[in-house]
């Protein structure tokens, strides 16, 4: 049988770690800079060239997965990450005969504007207050609008080897305030790449709906979660500085995502919590 032909647009760490879950695919990647890969075509070209997608699209690809980055933390560099790409591709595509089955577009829970530690799920209001959740929206509505088959999946704090930053915190002993308890939530980069694959191949006998929040089973405080890494790293508590300041995007991120419809389709977390998650990368260090 003749593999199906897929294309990782944006190939960092996220769509490296989903080709290894790809062996039955022809799998194609797509970054900026050119690299050695031992199982993935590697396509150096820009997103948001016009001429080079046309060339990379000309081929056909049976699925389409969209890992961006911005190009800097401001409104212009989430448009020029996110909105600019989506648009060069779709264009590249309509040109195409060979059209994909689905096309998955990688989107982020800062798309949600509540910060009172409510709920949220798929059904939720998106009227976010930064450029990131705004540009992300953008986004998400041209591949919406495309026409094709297509789901978003929007990941919460995204963590894991190579992304250190609340472990530094910790080692630092930077706390975080008790009160007023600020919910966070977080998805281990493994688990990223298996809520990918596990819509992938899903997709192909069973229909999927087209937006699933992907993040893990337990949104917890800040504070729960620094507290538990410093007695599990054997920190002593009075390093802890439980009034460092908080961060606008910290303080943004108070509310809590519910995976309940990606459990529902089947999909099981390897990490089903910080905990389990974080446990190996603290031993590690």
């Amino acid at each position: 049988m003749k593999k199906e032909k897929i294309v990782l647009l944006g190939f960092g760490d996220i769509a490296n770690r989903l080709s290894a879950h790809l062996t039955a695919y022809q799998t194609v990647g797509v970054k900026r800079s050119l690299i050695h890969h031992p199982t993935v075509q590697i396509e150096t070209a820009d997103c948001c060239n016009q001429q080079q997608m046309n060339q990379v699209m000309s081929t056909g690809f049976d699925v389409l997965v969209m890992t961006f980055t911005p190009t800097e933390m401001s409104d212009t560099g989430y448009q020029q990450g996110y909105v600019k790409p989506v648009q060069t591709i779709l264009n590249a595509v309509n040109q195409q005969t060979v059209k994909p089955r689905l096309i998955v577009f990688v989107s982020s829970t800062s798309v949600y504007a509540q910060q009172d530690g409510s709920w949220v799920d798929e059904r939720s209001p998106t009227e976010p207050e930064s450029y990131s959740g705004r540009r992300l929206l953008e986004a998400e509505k041209l591949v919406a609008d495309s026409g094709y088959n297509y789901c978003h999946v929007r990941f919460s704090g995204i963590y894991g080897r190579g992304r250190g930053y609340l472990v530094e915190q910790v080692m630092a002993g930077k706390g975080t305030p008790v009160e007023p308890a600020i919910y966070t939530n977080r998805i281990h980069a493994d688990d990223c790449a298996g809520v990918l694959t596990h819509l992938i191949e899903r997709q192909k006998t069973h229909t999927i709906d087209n937006l699933y929040i992907a993040s893990d089973h337990q949104p917890a405080p800040l504070h729960e979660v620094k507290q538990w890494m410093r007695e599990t790293l054997g920190l002593p508590e009075n390093n802890f500085q439980e009034n460092a300041p908080l961060t606008k995007r910290t303080a943004r991120s108070n509310k809590r995502c519910s995976n309940a419809l990606l459990v529902e389709s089947g999909y099981v977390f390897r990490y089903p919590s910080f905990k389990e998650g974080y446990t190996p990368l603290l031993k590690a260090d």
